[in-house]
């Protein structure tokens, strides 16, 4: 799954980096070289791009997961437990 990285700027979403989950749906490091600041953030998961290429119908094509960040030296960890037809999400640790 692609998934992109974003920070809201006044202007719209600005894209920090993108990557590709492994073979085990996850990626190692999301967050580009740059230290994070506080404010409003989101990750987008490319779904339908994902289940199309297996031949499979998804419901949602994008996921979108929006969040905050007011602790810039903390671990933020945003999994996503997908199927076709819905998905969840948290903070993990």
């Amino acid at each position: 799954v692609t998934v992109t990285l974003e920070k809201k700027a006044d202007n719209g979403w600005l894209q920090l980096n993108t990557a590709k989950t492994d073979k085990d749906g996850r990626i190692k490091a999301l967050w580009p070289e740059q230290t994070a600041t506080t404010g409003d953030y989101r990750v987008v998961f490319k779904t339908g791009d994902y289940f199309k290429k297996q031949n499979l119908e998804s419901f949602f094509p994008e996921i979108p997961v929006e969040f905050h960040i007011n602790k810039v030296n903390e671990h933020y960890h945003v999994p996503l437990l997908l199927s076709q037809y819905g998905y969840s999400t948290y903070r993990g640790s």
